[in-house]
């Protein structure tokens, strides 16, 4: 790649940069992610002296774009212009970007200057004082405001100067894959895909399971999770999906159980079928996309009778988020389409017009333990199918 013409950009690290004596482990998960999500856009990921710089060729802009905006761990990115260390090039490339800051509607602008390279005839000062008078005495339509600029041109002496000024938020967090496993119950609905995605932004790598009732439940049904998963998958990098066949266990919960407790007993057969592959699976915790009072099974009455029967950690990362605000970011990673599909899932089949709302985890265990559904839900167990 050609190196006057390949465009770089400038990576920041996020919350990783607090980590001790950690930090080589997060940053070398970092790099690792972010290698493997720029496969297919030729961009190419090196680090120097603690920064961390993405090469790619003009036309490739956009995927590399797209890329750094969805990787965990990153409290932003810019696109950079680079230029040799000699004053008159670092002010002619400063005059540049202060004309595409202009051009973007910018009308007040300060200079901040870092330089590493000490070789450099101009202090850090001098830069800011001499980029600043270039960028007036061209463009009279800007004015510097040390205090309360629209817009702030970045100079970095290196072993190249670097100037950059228009910065993109990234999606900040830590790098998936630094914070162990979680199996997500991902259902074909808003809120799983919004858990496993907020539980991913904080560095856990997530795997799928879902359970279905065909056929009562439909193919399409099925497929719709499968392309969550997959939609997901472009912030986790990876996320290997169980499909969990428990008609027969859900049959047999309909036929023997009082209805208002239909729906908090096939919550607890899930919890206990997704413990048990989650620990053949070594994973550490289960995730579930469950909002505090958002339906009758989620009271906090309800959650302790679902949860009664685990030992694995749950991480309910949406406990107290709102469905407006669950929406929001269901929008803002792409699954809300998806999920509005008008394909029911198993939860919604046999469930009563009106649902226990306060349950007693004692007597959940008593009317769970009636059941007895140990075998069926091995046999589901062993049925299962994997993807992804």
């Amino acid at each position: 790649m050609d190196r006057e013409n390949r465009t770089t950009y400038l990576l920041k690290l996020g919350e990783l940069t607090l980590k001790g004596g950690n930090r080589d482990q997060f940053e070398g998960i970092l790099k690792k992610n972010i290698a493997l999500m720029l496969k297919g856009t030729h961009g190419i990921l090196n680090t120097t002296n603690g920064r961390y710089f993405v090469h790619c060729a003009e036309d490739q802009e956009g995927a590399v774009e797209d890329v750094l905006g969805r990787v965990f761990g990153l409290s932003g990115w810019a696109k950079v212009r680079t230029c040799e260390k000699t004053v008159e090039a670092l002010l002619a490339a400063s005059v540049a970007e202060a004309k595409s800051l202009l051009e973007r509607g910018v009308h007040s602008f300060k200079v901040e200057a870092r330089r590493v390279d000490k070789a450099f005839p101009l202090t850090s000062y001098q830069i800011m004082a001499q980029a600043g008078e270039a960028i007036t005495e061209t463009l009279g339509e800007l004015r510097v405001d040390v205090h309360h600029p629209e817009a702030i041109i970045r100079i970095e002496i290196r072993e190249r100067a670097y100037i950059y000024g228009a910065e993109h938020p990234g999606l900040q967090g830590l790098p998936v894959g630094s914070a162990g496993k979680g199996l997500l119950l991902l259902s074909g609905g808003i809120d799983s895909p919004v858990a496993g995605y907020l539980m991913a932004r904080r560095g856990m790598r997530i795997e799928g399971i879902h359970f279905h009732t065909y056929p009562y439940t439909s193919r399409e049904a099925q497929q719709k999770v499968q392309d969550l998963a997959a939609l997901l998958t472009r912030y986790t990098i990876t996320l290997k999906l169980t499909s969990v066949s428990f008609t027969q266990v859900q049959t047999r919960i309909r036929d023997r159980a009082p209805g208002p407790w239909s729906t908090i007993l096939l919550r607890m057969a899930m919890m206990e079928c997704a413990e048990r592959i989650g620990r053949r699976k070594k994973i550490r915790c289960l995730i579930t996309g469950e909002s505090l009072s958002q339906v009758a099974s989620q009271t906090v009455e309800n959650i302790a009778s679902t949860e009664s029967l685990t030992t694995l950690p749950i991480l309910r990362p949406l406990i107290g988020i709102d469905k407006d605000e669950i929406i929001r970011i269901a929008r803002k990673i792409g699954t809300y389409e998806t999920s509005i599909l008008p394909y029911q899932d198993c939860c919604v089949l046999f469930s009563h017009p009106h649902p226990i709302t306060r349950s007693k985890v004692s007597e959940a265990k008593n009317l769970y333990k009636a059941l007895e559904l140990e075998d069926l839900i091995e046999q589901a167990i062993l049925g299962a199918c994997r993807t992804g």
